[in-house]
């Protein structure tokens, strides 16, 4: 495998310096165990144009083969970033976040509170996880292993 990786979290908080970001590093390096190459990592507020800009960054411009956003998936006002995701996906791929689901709500009931997404824009894959540390390295364990192969499958690899 020689795909590549970005992981961007979405944080009023952590954009400015006020809180610490555990979340992003800790999904990189499960993304690096992985076997992925992280080839970026960014950290915006819950901005919609700036949550899109980058996205589309990841994707259109550094072609990201997969892009992992962390934070902005709950039920706060500007828990924006599952909608922000939507709109600029070409496909929607509803069964990644429901297999986050079900395996979180083994381990807390808490997990039918995020509102995570996950699809394909181009020839890229996009994940949004919840923001925590703990939820998000949870929620990535329970579908990195397959993402190989939806890769393969998006470059025309076939089943």
């Amino acid at each position: 495998m020689d795909y590549t990786a970005a992981v961007i979290t979405v944080s009023d908080k952590c954009s400015t310096g006020e809180r610490v970001d555990t979340s992003g590093p800790a999904v990189c390096d499960m993304v690096k165990t992985a076997g992925y190459n992280v080839i970026y990592t960014g950290i915006v507020p819950d901005e919609h144009d700036l949550i899109a800009s980058e996205l589309m960054k990841c994707v259109d411009e550094i072609k990201a083969d997969l892009i992992i956003t962390t934070g902005g998936t709950g039920f706060s006002p500007r828990d924006i970033t599952p909608d922000v995701t939507r709109e600029i996906l070409d496909r929607e791929v509803p069964a990644i976040s429901q297999a986050m689901l079900f395996y979180s709500l083994k381990i807390t009931d808490r997990a039918m509170l995020s509102r995570a997404t996950a699809g394909i824009r181009g020839k890229s894959i996009i994940i949004n996880l919840p923001g925590s540390k703990k939820a998000a390295t949870e929620n990535l364990s329970a579908v990195i292993g397959t993402m190989e192969h939806a890769l393969q499958m998006l470059a025309g690899g076939g089943h």
